[in-house]
């Protein structure tokens, strides 16, 4: 049986193609043209049939006889044919995988080369590699070694990071004692100083208060100490009159005696009167000074002219 692709069309092809370059069109020939494809049967078949059919026809119709065996013949060669194609095809079944095979050895043959290459190499690798352990090895135990050193030396470390952690977070206990310390300070402070200031605008206007009421009262003494004067002179004035009347009156009769003793007791009183007077403005002169000194300089001291004593 003719392969898939495979027919008499493909075939006549191929056969034109050869007899073009004036090759002669054998079955190898045609196959190789279709490019190996085929069974020889079916080309040989098909060359026949394209053969036969360039042939000229005889004019006058062949023998029964002759007919019949070439019939006969035909038969017997289609069915040798039909009996061969199987094997032929089979046989180049095999043909194109023993070909895939060879190809697939080849290939496995090239990865096996490579592969004891690769081998070959790995080898020297893991020779080189082996020799590199062994350094790694004593590098390893070397760095183990100091590894333990720095562990230690890190441990050490961390016990002294922790005191260190352990005086910071006591430092900081303190310094947070002594922030709260000074915070609570400075809010006592702030308060008694609110408290002082408070005071001190309270004794402010008291002392304003008082300051006014000591003007009031200066202004009073003043007045009080400007009647005292003019008393003051009032009896002086008359203890003058009273001198000189007595000096008139020295040589007088026993009569005016009383009247002198009078005059005496007058002048007596008048001079008490001016020691009491100078008294109260001596008095008056110190609680003006320290009116002024309470008012801060607002009330100006002034001068008190002083009681011309009694001749």
């Amino acid at each position: 049986m003719a392969r898939g692709g495979i027919n008499k069309a493909v075939v006549q092809k191929a056969r034109q193609a050869l007899l073009a370059r004036g090759e002669h069109p054998s079955i190898d020939a045609v196959r190789i043209e279709m490019g190996n494809t085929g069974s020889k049967t079916t080309i040989h078949r098909y060359l026949k049939e394209l053969e036969d059919g360039a042939q000229p026809r005889d004019l006058q119709a062949p023998d029964l006889g002759d007919e019949l065996a070439q019939l006969v013949a035909g038969l017997a060669q289609r069915l040798k044919e039909e009996a061969i194609a199987p094997l032929e095809q089979a046989h180049d079944e095999f043909a194109e995988k023993q070909a895939t095979w060879q190809a697939e050895l080849s290939a496995s043959r090239e990865a096996l080369a490579q592969l004891q290459q690769q081998h070959a190499s790995q080898r020297q690798a893991l020779e080189q590699t082996s020799a590199a352990l062994s350094t790694s090895q004593g590098n390893l135990h070397a760095e183990e070694a100091r590894n333990a050193r720095l562990s230690q030396t890190c441990d050490d470390q961390q016990l002294r990071l922790e005191e260190k952690a352990e005086h910071i977070r006591s430092l900081e206990d303190k310094h947070q004692h002594a922030r709260d310390a000074l915070e609570h300070y400075r809010n006592a402070i702030k308060e008694q100083r609110e408290q002082e200031q408070r005071r001190h605008e309270g004794q402010l206007q008291q002392l304003q208060m008082e300051v006014r009421q000591l003007q009031q009262t200066l202004i009073v003494k003043q007045d009080e100490l400007t009647r005292l004067n003019r008393d003051n002179e009032r009896l002086l004035v008359e203890a003058r009159q009273a001198r000189q009347e007595h000096d008139h009156q020295r040589r007088a009769t026993e009569q005016s005696s009383a009247e002198v003793d009078g005059l005496k007791t007058l002048v007596a009183q008048a001079e008490g009167g001016r020691q009491a007077l100078s008294g109260q403005i001596e008095e008056l002169k110190k609680e003006m000074a320290q009116l002024a000194k309470v008012a801060l300089r607002r009330v100006h001291k002034r001068r008190v002219p002083e009681a011309p004593e009694a001749e």
